[in-house]
């Protein structure tokens, strides 16, 4: 009878997403159980994209390994579809057009009647929140041990936080800029054959989820599987 061992957690984990990203408290409770069982041994490997929550968790590993087509995106928060820099910018002008000039107060008010009570202050929470997981995460885990840690960490969600610099909340932000601004990234292609079978489990899943019923699939280190179909 052949044995079944169970995870060897001290080898770590690969993480490879694929995501359009996500809510930051969903997020931050998926790091924290992972990393409550890898400890700060992870890595994010991107076949293709990772944009906003996803950049945020692949920050949240020691390396991040990406392809030349593979892209990270800005960790800019936005609430309700709406960029919560953006909210707190167009707030400002009004302000500042309405001092100038009185009469623009009935076009804002217009405009900024729309935004329901407590919302700027929600938006400037939300920026708060991403911004300072982002940091911890960096300067704990990727940058941990250095001296400089904390500045270099900075540096990075400043790159990746700038509302205005990014111009768009879907902008790709590919792998060489990714180690300008200070990310630990490795290439996919240094190891071909490491690449083919990244690329191979996310082509496989891509066709199956894009070209089938299925829903949803878990697959486990001991070969057992659970796949949720679509009924009708």
């Amino acid at each position: 009878m052949t044995a079944v061992h169970g995870l060897d957690k001290a080898k770590g984990v690969d993480l490879l997403l694929h995501t359009p990203g996500g809510d930051i408290a969903a997020t931050q409770s998926i790091v924290h159980y992972l990393q409550s069982i890898f400890g700060t041994n992870m890595r994010a490997v991107v076949p293709q994209i990772a944009m906003s929550a996803g950049t945020m968790i692949a920050c949240s590993c020691r390396e991040i390994v990406l392809g030349k087509q593979s892209n990270l995106g800005p960790i800019d928060p936005h609430l309700a579809g709406v960029p919560a820099y953006g909210v707190l910018d167009e707030f400002d002008r009004a302000v500042e057009q309405c001092k100038e000039d009185p009469g623009k107060l009935a076009i804002w008010r217009e405009i900024i009647g729309k935004y329901h009570p407590t919302f700027l202050g929600q938006c400037e929470q939300a920026i708060d929140w991403a911004n300072a997981f982002v940091k911890d995460q960096l300067t704990r885990v990727m940058f941990g041990g250095e001296e400089n840690a904390a500045a270099r960490a900075a540096e990075v969600v400043e790159a990746f936080s700038n509302y205005w610099d990014n111009k768009t909340h879907a902008r790709h932000i590919h792998a060489e800029e990714c180690r300008k601004h200070g990310l630990k990234v490795t290439m996919m292609e240094d190891d071909p054959l490491f690449q083919d079978l990244v690329l191979t489990v996310h082509h496989c899943y891509m066709q199956a989820l894009m070209n089938t019923r299925i829903l949803k699939g878990f697959e486990n280190h001991q070969g057992g599987a659970l796949f949720r179909f679509q009924v009708g």
